[in-house]
């Protein structure tokens, strides 16, 4: 093993470290120690090594090749504006999602003062300023961006709106002492949704930022660089499943969920097929690859809102008649109030299954697109709203719970088809697939320089159908 590459993840609760031996294609060791965010991100790394150390007798000056992700400082927190909601806001929304970032707010139309106060209160990390297409409407994104000028917003503002009106808005910001970047317009025409530029623009905010959470700079020293926030390592392993490479065949579509202790991540990577029998489809394209989040679905810092989401009736339904009301709500706020928690028994591991697979549910449900019932003069249609990933083939859960959990099959059939839900879009006959591994955010980091070496070991981990 003279070929080793390390690859981190700094994650909310666990850093966690992934070997691969670049000579052999495969994944020699794996280790994780609790995150130290709090005080000193390194202590947390060191204590990671340590293990690598003592378990595998790996040093740390043993790899020729380091990198690392991170989702440590929270994600970055984004508000979109655009012109109108299900246009260029929701194309602004899908940039944002897309590079790793939290969307915490959007905006249409003209801001008032009251909804700049919300931003300003909200202390976004970072706003992506949109609005009208090329050769469209100038005055919303002049309007807003006045506004935003006026405003005590300390975030950098991404500019990428109508392109005739960009200059113009970023001179009026800068001249308020505003950080700026431009990008091209998310939405340059009213069928096609322009979002990678605007992506790789937040994605590079990202990692400015992320740096700035306690100890990282001085990790970088040994790891060389953080290239990306893990959501969008994630992202970048579904890309790598879906389309292959050079020497390698995709899978075709996919859609991977991801379930972690605060959100539930959705990414499908897939086209949108057209239009289909009385269907008539409303709002933006969709992206190719796509990517949502759920901040109400987790499985310990998120516990008590998921109970919020679901309700307690539907909870205890899918747990079992074992549980009163009241024992149900100690365990959830047992795990909220320790994101840290290992459910040791068969009752616990049972609750922990059960909270995955409505997390599961919920968060494909939300993701995909849906029909909607319409009536016109000439007859009764459908509207579709959203992505179709009825035809996606290959369904992927990954997080913690599908390492340890003997009931992955379970949790992931929350993500198909259900025949008394038959307007929701979702995927009709995919193949089950579990991450037992844990290893497909450390491939989407791994094929940023290697992607032939990481598709082959994806290809290794998740060809055991999950059950």
């Amino acid at each position: 093993m003279d070929d080793l590459a390390l690859l981190i993840d700094f994650g909310s609760t666990y850093t966690k470290l992934v070997v691969v031996d670049l000579s052999a294609r495969g994944v020699v060791a794996q280790a994780q120690a609790p995150s130290t965010v709090e005080t000193d991100i390194n202590q947390g790394l060191q204590a990671a090594l340590s293990e690598l150390e003592a378990k595998y007798r790996l040093r740390p000056d043993r790899f020729t090749y380091r990198a690392a992700c991170s989702s440590a400082a929270g994600g970055l927190k984004v508000v979109a504006i655009g012109l109108v909601k299900s246009l260029t806001v929701e194309a602004a929304r899908q940039a944002a999602l897309g590079a790793g970032a939290r969307l915490i707010g959007a905006y249409g139309d003209r801001l008032n003062c009251e909804e700049v106060s919300e931003i300003v209160e909200a202390r976004p990390d970072m706003i992506l300023l949109a609005g009208g297409t090329d050769g469209g409407d100038r005055e919303a994104i002049r309007h807003n961006a006045a506004m935003l000028a006026r405003a005590d917003i300390a975030a950098p503002i991404v500019v990428a709106g109508n392109k005739e009106a960009t200059p113009a808005v970023a001179e009026e910001l800068r001249r308020a002492g505003k950080e700026v970047r431009t990008t091209p317009n998310v939405l340059p025409r009213l069928q096609e949704i322009n979002v990678e530029p605007a992506r790789e623009v937040i994605r590079r905010l990202y990692m400015e930022r992320i740096v700035e959470a306690k100890g990282l700079a001085q990790a970088q020293l040994y790891i060389g660089r953080i290239i990306m926030p893990t959501p969008a390592a994630v992202l970048s392993a579904a890309r790598l499943l879906a389309d292959g490479t050079d020497s390698q065949a995709g899978w075709g579509a996919v859609m991977v969920v991801d379930i972690g202790g605060a959100t539930t991540d959705v990414h499908s990577v897939a086209p949108d097929p057209p239009e289909q029998g009385r269907a008539i489809r409303r709002g933006i394209p969709e992206p190719y690859a796509k990517r949502t989040v759920e901040g109400d679905l987790g499985l310990r810092v998120s516990a008590i809102a998921l109970l919020d989401s679901v309700g307690l009736p539907a909870l205890k339904a899918a747990v079992g008649d074992d549980w009163t009301d009241e024992s149900l709500r100690d365990a959830l706020h047992r795990r909220a109030g320790n994101p840290a928690f290992i459910a040791a028994e068969g009752r616990e591991k049972k609750l922990d299954d059960a909270m995955a697979r409505l997390c599961v549910e919920l968060a494909t449900q939300r993701h995909v697109g849906r029909y909607r019932e319409h009536y016109l003069p000439t007859g009764f249609c459908y509207i579709q709203e959203g992505k179709d990933l009825t035809l996606v083939r290959h369904l992927i859960g990954t997080g913690g719970i599908f390492k340890h959990s003997s009931r992955t099959a379970d949790i992931l059939s929350g993500g198909v088809f259900d025949q008394r839900r038959v307007l929701e879009l979702k995927p009709m006959r995919p193949e089950l697939y579990a991450d037992q591994d844990y290893i497909v955010w450390a491939m989407g980091l791994l094929a940023e320089s290697q992607p032939e070496i990481a598709l082959e070991i994806l290809h290794k981990s998740l060809s055991v159908m999950a059950g």
